[in-house]
This record gives C-alpha cells, structure tokens and sequence, in this order.
C-alpha cells in the first residue's frame, strides 16, 4: 500500500537545536525591543527556554555582534536588574535594490528592520539594454553600500526587486521594461563585482517587486493584526500581490499576483504583454495621465504629482479619469476578493496619493461585488498602503530575515565591504 505519510527526517544534533534557539533569542529580542525594552527574563518567558540557556545565548550574540546591551532595567519585581538588550544598529544588515520602469531605488535595512541608507535616482528605463539597466543600478548600489561601511553597517547579501515574472535568478518576462529571459542576478552580481574589486562578492537573489512591497507592508506597514491581504501597486504598469496568514502566496511557479493583466474588455487597448484590455492599460500611471491630459512627457514623479495637483484643484477631466480607473480597479479587485476573501486591500504606488478621488469609486464596484455582502463602503478594508511599504525596503529586510533565521550562520562573517 503507498504510504502518504511525510518523512521525518533526521534527529535534530545539538548544533542544530542550538542555532535554532539562537534564531529564537535574536527574533525575541528584536520584537520585545519594539515594544519597550529586552531583557534575558523577558525573553525567557517570551520564547520558553531556561534563563541559564537565554543567557548563554545572549552571550553569543553579543560576542558575535549581533545585540547590544546597555544600563540597568528594572521590572519592580524581587530579585537583580536586568541589562537592557537591543539588536545592533551596526554589523549584518540587507541591501535591496527596487529596478523600475522610470527609477532605480537603493536601500539599506538594519537588523532592527529600521532603513539606514537610501538613493534613489529617476531613470527611463525603457527600452535601455538590459545589462546597461542593471549595471546602473549597480552603480546606485555601490555607493550606498559605501554610505553604508560608515554607519559600519555591512550588508550580507542583496534582492534584487524587478517588475515582472521572475523565477530562478531570471526575469522570465517585463512587458513594461520589454524584457524578456534576461538572467538579472548574473548581469547584476557581475557588474557590482566589477565597482567592488578586492571585496567579496555579495549574493544575490531576485523577487517581483509587488510581493516584496507586500512584504514590506505587512512587516512595517500599518495593518495592525490584518495578516491576510490583497496588495496592488499602481506605477507604469499595475503590480499586485496576495498574502495569507502572513505568508506570501507565490503559486505553482512564483508568478502569482499579475492583476494588472487581467483582461478587462477583450477588444481594449493592446498591452504591452501581447494581450489587450489588460486592467493596466485602464489604471496604470500612463494611462491615467493620458486620460487625463497630463504631458506624459513630464515622466514618472513629475506626471503623478501633477495629476495630483489637478485632482486637488478639482479639474473635471484629471477626476473623471481617476475615478474611471477606480471603478474598473474596483472591478478587478472584487473578482479577486470574491476568490481569496482576504481581510483588506492595499493599494500602494501611484495610488497612495491618489486615495480620496480614487476610493469611492472602488470601494462601491467593491460593496456592490463581493458576494459575501461583509464588504462594506467606507469599511476600512480598501486602504491605502503605508509610506514604509515599498519594494526596496521589503527586498533588504528580505535579506535581514535570513540572518534572523540563522544568526550562526552570519556570526563574525568577513563584511562584504572590508
């Protein structure tokens, strides 16, 4: 009879429990310290372990450079202070590098999750080769981490944020950057390589922008105890993002996500992804600013902010075009609500600022749409993203949680930077 049964696998050695629990003392540490101050009790209690075991764990992290500790605290309860622990604000830290159609965008996240260094330079990407494209953001990278090695901070690895199918180190397909099976990580690490000589090579990995601006809002963003959530990106194209109970929803083979190419009209505009009528050629930032007579020729920052400037001045034409996009938004987002009923939609990018014009429309195609009737008008589940949710910060603090994960791993590691 076949059996179903998972294997068990190997026993955990002592070395294994040990990083394990390393792991579990640096992550309690961190998050007490968001709420107030750590101590060896406290995180005794939080994870489960004796104070002798937090002890001899706290003491490895603090050989290893990976928490600080300073004064007395005291809990008002009988026995000896204890010394107030925080994770270093120097050592191990994430580089994430945010590629976009009309920017590149640089940051540098800290093991506390706080954004150190941040560069951010507006470029037209289109259409540009795509080794010129990374090698600039290469150039971006560089010196940040140069900003960086002075606050002697010393990334261990680098994500790469890119807007489209990425899967194995590639970027299967980037309409809106006419990318196609271009090999970014390679062109990416060796171009950074090539700034850096004598320095060891960072790794490097890539992800959809929109799952990492997901990721971000969900660690830093403002969603309180909300863990499962629709995320969508408004820039030149329409990005989107699907998180449940907390864990990012990838699919069969990480491309899920890809709302701003469901097919709205059939005979619509023809996209870029070889489709027409995709949502994006309806809500994107171009098509806004065409619809609303904005030069499309002022580019990126500059087109928004005065599609922006007219919505607020109550030009007839700039609200009738966002609120055309809001209800085909609406639209789309309500067929996706009605398959994943997640607990709030963030819309983010572009659509930050455009919220109060662009809402109401949404949130009524919404109310009217989503068959379980728990969608309310003005309910608070169509939000708008928070101003820490954006992909290079979720692409570094990707790379933070890995060191968070294994500690050990990254302990007195030679700085890529040295």
């Amino acid at each position: 009879m076949k059996s179903y049964l998972t294997p068990l696998g190997s026993k955990a050695d002592k070395d294994t429990v040990r990083r394990h629990n390393l792991s579990l003392v640096l992550r309690a540490v961190r998050d007490e310290g968001e709420a107030g101050e750590a101590t060896r009790a406290g995180v005794s209690a939080r994870v489960g372990l004796t104070r002798a075991a937090v002890s001899s764990l706290v003491e490895q992290l603090l050989d290893s450079g990976f928490v600080t500790e300073s004064g007395k605290t005291f809990s008002g309860q009988a026995g000896r202070p204890g010394t107030a622990l925080k994770v270093a604000r120097t050592g191990p830290a994430g580089l994430g590098v945010e590629i976009n159609i009309d920017y590149v965008s640089v940051c540098v996240v800290d093991l506390a999750g706080t954004g150190r260094v941040r560069q951010t330079e507006h470029l037209d990407n289109r259409g540009a080769p795509p080794g010129e494209v990374l090698a600039r953001a290469a150039a971006i990278a560089a010196r940040t981490l140069d900003s960086a090695r002075e606050q002697d901070l010393h990334p261990v690895g680098t994500t790469l944020a890119l807007p489209g199918l990425v899967s194995g180190g590639a970027v299967r397909q980037a309409p809106n950057l006419g990318w196609n099976q271009v090999a970014a990580e390679d062109l990416f690490a060796a171009a950074l390589a090539g700034l850096r000589p004598g320095t060891a090579a960072l790794p490097v990995r890539s992800e959809n922008e929109a799952n990492l601006a997901a990721l971000a809002e969900l660690w830093f963003g403002g969603l309180g105890t909300v863990r499962s959530f629709l995320y969508l990106t408004g820039e030149i194209g329409v990005g989107g993002a699907l998180v449940l109970d907390g864990e990012l929803l990838r699919g069969a083979h990480g491309f899920a996500g890809e709302i701003g190419h469901v097919v709205v009209d059939p005979a619509g505009p023809e996209c870029r992804c070889g489709s027409r009528g995709c949502l994006e050629q309806y809500a994107g930032q171009s098509a806004l600013l065409r619809a609303a007579g904005v030069d499309e020729g002022a580019g990126g920052a500059a087109g928004v902010m005065e599609l922006e400037r007219r919505a607020r001045a109550g030009d007839p034409a700039t609200l009738a075009a966002v609120a055309d996009a809001g209800r085909m938004l609406g639209q789309v987002l309500s067929g996706a609500v009605n398959l994943f009923d997640p607990d709030a939609v963030v819309l983010g990018g572009i659509y930050r600022g455009l919220m109060p014009w662009l809402s109401p429309p949404a949130d009524a195609e919404l109310t009217g749409r989503v068959v379980s009737g728990l969608w309310s008008g003005g309910g608070g589940r169509l939000r708008a993203s928070s101003v820490a949710g954006d992909a290079a910060r979720g692409a570094a603090a990707l790379v933070v949680q890995d060191v968070l994960a294994d500690p050990a791993a990254y302990a007195r590691s030679a700085p890529a930077d040295a």
